[in-house]
């Protein structure tokens, strides 16, 4: 299925979680914060929320330093 990712066209597995998704991307889930079609997904729904074609996400990782 295709849907954008960070504002670039991806295609990927029809039927995934955001958790699988981020497994198939190798994005580890800690200090990561994923947005769907403007809304913020809380790490707790991951295992829940399925992507649908079309979908807008942003995934943000943070990252720390000293």
């Amino acid at each position: 299925m295709q849907l954008v990712l960070n504002g670039e066209p991806k295609e990927t597995t029809d039927g995934l979680t955001v958790r699988a998704f981020l497994a198939e991307l190798g994005i580890p889930e800690k200090g990561v914060a994923v947005e769907r079609n403007l809304e913020i997904i809380p790490k707790s729904m991951f295992d829940q929320v399925a992507l649908e074609a079309g979908d807008r996400l942003e995934i943000i990782q943070f990252v720390g330093g000293g």
